[in-house]
């Protein structure tokens, strides 16, 4: 039997995934969570043989818990099922260490190939996100990171490197805080950087700021 444990925050989805398993003949449930708190070990615990996971929960980093889990149970393969649809992202993801990368559209019938893919060590991404990564692959050397970022990315990445607050760019904008921390999960992991720090000496680098 395959052991797959599954962490997401939305309920719904979580418990669709599950059923999806329960109903796969050589599949089984080895355990589920709600957030990223202690995950490795709760994987680890579980004797999963692959771990499905979202990108943006509570908890660390979805990017570090990657990198950890990889770290520390290499042979338990990693596939994200994020509702990100994003090149910069999945190329973080995959960066970190996880083997495969689906979009929350993806039907039944693909994440079950993606499941046995990863476990065969071939690794699976979307189609059409993997055209696309290819796509700007070939770009890359041409255009800075943070020059892919969207209107509203690149308002909110300039106002976090010049110091302000989740709340305070809340305020300026006129946007919830929840969705200003969107963006600036969206944001961190386009560009591959893990905090603030490391984001301000990004745009210092960049010279989208003055040291």
């Amino acid at each position: 039997m395959i052991k797959v444990f599954v962490v997401d925050d939305h309920e719904i989805v979580r418990q669709g995934i599950c059923r999806m398993l329960e109903c796969t003949p050589d599949f089984e449930l080895a355990g589920q969570a709600a957030d990223g708190w202690n995950l490795v070990e709760k994987v680890l615990d579980s004797g999963a043989n692959l771990l499905v996971m979202d990108m943006n929960m509570p908890g660390p980093e979805s990017i570090d818990l990657i990198a950890d889990m990889h770290k520390r149970a290499p042979d338990v393969p990693v596939l994200v099922l994020s509702m990100v649809d994003d090149v910069q992202v999945a190329s973080a993801a995959l960066k970190a260490g996880a083997l495969g990368y689906l979009t929350k559209n993806s039907d039944s019938l693909m994440i079950v190939q993606a499941i046995r893919q990863c476990l065969e060590g071939n690794g699976y991404i979307q189609p059409e996100l993997g055209a696309r990564m290819i796509q700007a692959a070939g770009q890359q050397h041409r255009e800075a990171p943070h020059k892919t970022l969207s209107s509203r990315e690149k308002q909110i990445f300039l106002l976090i490197a010049n110091g302000m607050s989740i709340n305070q760019i809340s305020e300026k904008l006129h946007i919830s805080p929840k969705t200003v921390s969107t963006h600036k999960f969206r944001i961190m992991q386009k560009l591959a950087l893990s905090n603030t720090s490391e984001l301000v000496r990004y745009a210092i680098r960049h010279r989208v700021i003055e040291a």
